[in-house]
């Protein structure tokens, strides 16, 4: 079996019988173990701020807890009491808003959970990345986790059991180490930087692709960040929506709508129509949009609507924005934590089989 170099934080719930008054959620970072009890009509984000409080992360607004629904769609945290409670849960520690410019996180551990999504963002294929740029960021993750090259610590073969890459080729591994050897002094922090300032340059950097059909029934993938709406054809961008040249947002049944202002030389509003395999994946592209906007856009969350009369859905984002939380982390008045930087699960599994300590 292989593994990847690093990847995000899985949480597994496993749930008792209905007469039980708590659920036990058993969570796992690579070897570490850590069980949460919940009451059994907790809110997600009564476990999202317990999994932060273990991971010691303050700068939590980025990140988010998802399960996978029957469908195979990512959802994300809600009341913890509407499944069967005979059914395992599978929750996974992930980035929800990619920042632009990781530099302005205040923290390094928050820099580093970021690195451990990206890592597995590119060793699942999500974010695509070419031979140079996979070489360039395997080095980083090589030195953020086993500092200055060392021959007698390491040999000269040394990155075989880690997995930086989909299709990774020993060509590649000859190109890490060449550039690993070449970091010396660099620290895990600047690493990680330097990690972090190469991969937000990549096109599908924190873009949440949705599959889906434009008008005359193409299949394309919708993709919403923290800059717009992107269009792909074959993997190719064939248009773009900022956020300010969006009006409106909407969808009815597994349509999905965009109001788009008029140009400069239009004197029309515009709305354009795309077909989602169902009423839920429109429903969901819907909130992903309103959640990046809300975030990335706005200084604070607008209210939710008031009255009776109230049309349509009244789902708001709750959490706070992009503004809102660099504020709070400009407030952040502690020693840099300490933390550990775990070794990738196939080097310990390769040490171990070898009888290394």
């Amino acid at each position: 079996y292989t593994f990847p170099l690093m990847v995000p934080l899985l949480l597994w719930l496993a749930l008792v019988c209905t007469n039980c008054r708590s659920l036990p959620v058993l969570s796992q970072t690579f070897c570490v173990c850590v069980c949460f009890c919940l009451q059994k009509h907790s809110k997600g984000q009564t476990l999202m701020d317990m999994v932060c409080e273990h991971l010691n992360l303050l700068e939590k607004d980025y990140f988010g807890l998802t399960f996978a629904d029957t469908e195979s769609q990512k959802r994300h945290q809600r009341d913890l009491s509407e499944r069967s409670c005979y059914s395992p849960w599978q929750f996974a520690f992930a980035v929800k808003f990619y920042p632009p410019d990781p530099s302005q996180l205040t923290e390094d551990i928050t820099r580093y959970y970021l690195c451990l999504q990206l890592r597995d963002d590119i060793l699942s294929g999500r974010l695509p990345c070419s031979f140079v740029t996979h070489a360039l960021l395997g080095s980083y993750a090589i030195q953020a986790e086993l500092g200055d090259y060392d021959l007698d610590d390491h040999g000269s073969d040394y990155v075989g059991d880690f997995r930086f890459a989909p299709n990774q080729t020993r060509e590649l591994e000859e190109r890490v180490m060449d550039l690993h050897r070449t970091y010396k002094g660099m620290t895990p922090a600047e690493a990680e930087m330097n990690f972090l300032e190469n991969a937000k340059k990549l096109s599908m950097y924190g873009v949440d692709l949705h599959h889906a059909k434009d008008s005359e029934g193409i299949e394309i993938m919708l993709g919403v960040c923290a800059n717009g709406l992107l269009i792909y054809r074959d993997r190719l961008r064939i248009n773009r929506f900022a956020w300010p040249k969006i009006l409106k947002i909407s969808y009815k049944r597994s349509n999905f709508y965009i109001k788009i202002r008029p140009g400069e030389y239009e004197q029309f509003e515009s709305t354009i129509g795309f077909k989602l395999p169902n009423h839920r994946a429109a429903k969901r592209l819907w909130k992903v949009c309103i959640e990046h906007h809300t975030f990335f856009r706005l200084v604070s969350p607008e209210p939710p609507p008031k009255g009776f009369l109230v049309m349509g859905s009244k789902f708001r984002y709750s959490g706070r924005t992009q503004a809102q939380t660099r504020q709070a982390s400009a407030l952040i008045d502690r020693p840099a934590p300490h933390f550990e930087r775990s070794a990738s699960r196939r080097y310990l599994l390769s040490r171990s089989l070898d009888g290394g300590e």
